[in-house]
């Protein structure tokens, strides 16, 4: 196992542990009451936190059946704790900030005058016991209310990810794209992930929404499915329904990798459409053409008999003056293929981050995270995609639909 995967895997992995740790602190040992009942919530946390830490694993060990049920389970609560996380951790930070300021303002703070008569002070005990339950009513109140914030901020996260992408409209200026095909129209379609919650119905309405954008040309840049054909293949068969004046191209994705990428590649192809494995393919006519180059993902050659990326290949036989965009899964190399004659990379691979706090740090990890950059004549779109990988949320970072329009 390569040693970053390995490393993800345990900051994973350690990430589940420290959040449910947290989980419990602020939720169960302050909303639940009885020795039993917590202990109850410690063990169904600490089964979730060996769940989400070795989803693999555990998939791997039970039957067939009960398969889509732990994934369904697992990634539903993966989002659900991230959003109770975030809650009370927003909930925590106000209140040291609150602290923070009482503190400073009572250091700096007069002292009060002496009074002139004597009041009967409460005993200490008594004293005590009252800081005590006030102590005790505050954190439970705040706990409450936290849990409703995360459970509110959960439920939007799932209807933001079910409900119909945004669309993102954008004209890219080609100097050397032939004038007869000024105004061409490519809508991308990327990581939509049909899989254990993506189904026939969502990609039913998918297919509608684009197609109602009427574009010249679509493309499906990667990440379609997580599984296999004969489970996901009547639910990605709604693309078959995708209409275009040039017809519908894709390229593979790291996760089309994991669930076959040949299978896969020969599905679409009974559907009219055409995979750019490594290759290019013109378009238009003889009088006015572009060409359309695709590469297999960039994380392709880790996989077993697998080439992967290779632009050369795909850029093989031809002529660097004429307009070219490049369809690739992932943002990387993009400065590359700039110099190399691509006018337009349309990418994907990032989702934007999907949800918080990944969408405050998705920049980190990639140059060109989400949306239009350009270096030198050249331009790269990330889209942060039509569907949602594990977590069925979306908090930050809504899906889109994207419609280039393409101008000399």
């Amino acid at each position: 196992m390569p040693f970053r995967i390995f490393s993800f895997s345990m900051l994973i992995g350690l990430g589940a542990v420290l959040g449910h740790l947290y989980l419990y602190r602020r939720l169960v040992r302050e909303l639940v009451r009885g020795r039993a009942a917590r202990f109850v919530a410690l063990v169904v946390l600490g089964l979730l936190t060996l769940l989400l830490g070795m989803r693999r694993t555990v998939l791997d060990a039970l039957p067939e059946g009960f398969e889509r049920i732990a994934t369904v389970t697992t990634y539903t609560w993966m989002g659900v704790a991230l959003c109770l996380v975030i809650a009370l951790g927003a909930t925590d930070l106000l209140r040291a900030l609150v602290g923070l300021g009482r503190h400073i303002q009572r250091r700096y703070a007069a002292p009060p005058p002496a009074p002139t008569t004597t009041v009967p002070e409460a005993p200490p005990d008594v004293e005590l016991r009252v800081d005590e339950e006030r102590r005790k009513f505050l954190g439970r109140a705040l706990a409450g209310g936290a849990a409703l914030a995360g459970g509110g901020l959960a439920t939007y996260g799932n209807w933001r990810a079910y409900a119909p992408p945004l669309v993102t409209e954008l004209a890219i200026r080609i100097p050397k794209l032939p004038r007869a095909l000024d105004g061409l129209t490519i809508v991308q379609l990327t990581d939509i992930h049909v899989g254990p919650f993506i189904q026939r119905r969502f990609m039913d309405e998918l297919v509608r929404q684009a197609n109602a954008l009427k574009p010249d040309l679509f493309a499906i840049t990667g990440d379609l499915v997580d599984g296999d054909v004969p489970t996901l293949g009547g639910a990605v068969a709604a693309l078959g329904a995708l209409r275009s004046r040039y017809g519908s191209y894709f390229v593979t994705g790291n996760h089309d990798y994991y669930s076959g990428d040949a299978e896969w590649t020969a599905f679409l192809q009974t559907l009219d459409i055409q995979s750019l494995r490594n290759r290019h393919v013109r378009i238009g006519d003889a009088g006015a053409s572009l060409d359309l180059v695709g590469v297999d993902d960039w994380s392709g050659w880790r996989r077993r008999n697998q080439k992967g990326y290779d632009l050369d290949l795909a850029l093989a036989g031809r002529a660097p003056d004429r307009a070219a965009v490049l369809l690739a899964h992932q943002p990387a190399n993009f400065k590359v293929a700039a110099e190399r004659g691509m006018d337009l990379q349309i990418s994907g691979h990032t989702h934007g981050g999907q949800l918080l706090p990944m969408t405050l740090f998705i920049g980190l990890a990639w140059e060109h995270a989400a949306g239009l950059y350009r270096h030198q004549d050249s331009h790269i779109y990330v889209s942060r995609g039509c569907g949602f990988w594990g977590p069925p949320m979306r908090v930050g970072s809504p899906p889109e639909l994207v419609k280039l329009v393409l101008t000399t």
